[in-house]
């Protein structure tokens, strides 16, 4: 069974997809919908590292329940400066590249999930297929927003 190498894949994704949520949220403070919406998403995207490595348990993968912790001093020197030159074109680019960022991950770590419910259908697994159910739409959520968010900023930005 190589379920545990999925669930160290996700484990790592999920991690990864909080701090681009929290990152991007701290990079565009301007913008109180990235920013508060951001972090709330980034709070999902940790649960599902704590469930991830409480499923992993089970299929002997050793995950670290903690997910990675806050910015660090220097990433929020650097999102402080981005802060400051908010209005500035570049600023308005880099929003747009760090939603498709979002989206990317967001897109990877859906299809993780739905690979993972597939299995969690051929064991016959309810306490796995329960967590899938619990934790894919959130990330869903995720990529519909930056998809959302993408779609009403590009006109202004690439067009302004």
């Amino acid at each position: 069974m190589k379920i545990n190498l999925l669930l160290h894949a996700m484990h790592h994704d999920e991690n990864d997809l909080a701090h681009t949520l929290l990152h991007v949220a701290e990079r565009h403070k301007v913008d109180h919908e990235i920013y508060h919406l951001g972090r709330d998403m980034a709070r999902w995207s940790q649960d599902h590292v704590r469930t991830l490595a409480t499923l992993g348990e089970r299929f002997g993968a050793h995950l670290d329940p903690e997910p990675v912790g806050s910015l660090t001093m220097a990433a929020r020197a650097r999102d402080k400066a981005a802060e400051l030159t908010g209005r500035r074109p570049e600023a308005a680019l880099s929003l747009l590249r760090d939603l498709r960022e979002i989206y990317t991950k967001a897109s990877g770590v859906s299809v993780d999930w739905e690979l993972l419910g597939q299995a969690a259908q051929g064991l016959r697994d309810t306490g796995l297929l329960n967590a899938v159910q619990r934790c894919h739409p959130d990330t869903q959520r995720q990529l519909h927003w930056a998809n959302g968010k993408l779609k009403e900023s590009a006109t202004q930005i690439l067009v302004s």
